[in-house]
């Protein structure tokens, strides 16, 4: 654990600043699983992961994109940070065994399904890749839909700086892989979970504009 070291003290110093300066607000908490659990969410702002990382009760290691460990600084911080690599566009076959091994060992690893920010409306979702529901579907680890709200105004695409506003993130119930499409082959059953995980971080968005 001592390369986590800076994690930890990161996210007791700057995360609550983060926290505060931002106004983010977490509902649903009590719904985490206490053992390891995939958190997805939608994908609106670089501020998503920068406030789940902050917010959550639990530490959340984060897949990034693999470019990212070309600067030597960013490189060196992100695996200190709960962060690993994942080459993009390919079947990342290291990023994941890291992602599986981490849910079997208990811990949370956070996911956007669509890969990428929104490009588009804020109050749209994207289209979903199936790597999320594949990996939760290998390491049998139940998958918390999330919703982000407001962290579009913080950092809207574009925009070389993040601004101060209102944030929340939403947990809902977990989603168990087990019982989305028992006995069908692989491939329908990445499709059907996926199809599922999406519709539920839609109905997180619903349920947290309404509220």
């Amino acid at each position: 654990m001592k390369r986590y070291r800076l994690a930890r003290f990161v996210r007791a110093t700057g995360g609550r600043l983060l926290r505060v300066l931002f106004r983010t607000r977490l509902v649903g908490a009590e719904d985490l699983p206490s053992g390891g659990a995939m958190i997805a969410g939608n994908h609106v702002s670089y501020m998503d992961p920068i406030l789940l990382w902050c917010a959550s009760p639990r530490p959340v290691h984060f897949m990034a994109k693999a470019e990212l460990w070309e600067s030597r600084i960013i490189g060196w911080a992100l695996p200190r940070l709960w962060g690993f690599p994942v080459h993009r566009g390919e079947a990342d076959r290291a990023a994941i065994t890291t992602a599986t091994e981490l849910l079997q060992s208990g811990e949370l690893v956070g996911v956007f399904p669509e890969g990428s920010r929104a490009t588009g409306n804020a109050e749209a979702l994207g289209e979903a890749h199936g790597g999320a529901a594949f990996i939760a579907l290998r390491a049998d680890a139940p998958i918390v839909p999330v919703a982000f709200i407001g962290t579009d105004r913080v950092w809207p695409r574009g925009a070389r700086f993040p601004r101060l506003a209102r944030t929340s993130i939403h947990m809902g119930a977990p989603i168990i892989p087990a019982e989305v499409a028992p006995g069908a082959g692989r491939k329908e059953r990445v499709a059907a979970l996926t199809a599922v995980v999406m519709e539920r971080i839609a109905e997180e968005l619903d349920r947290a504009r309404r509220g």
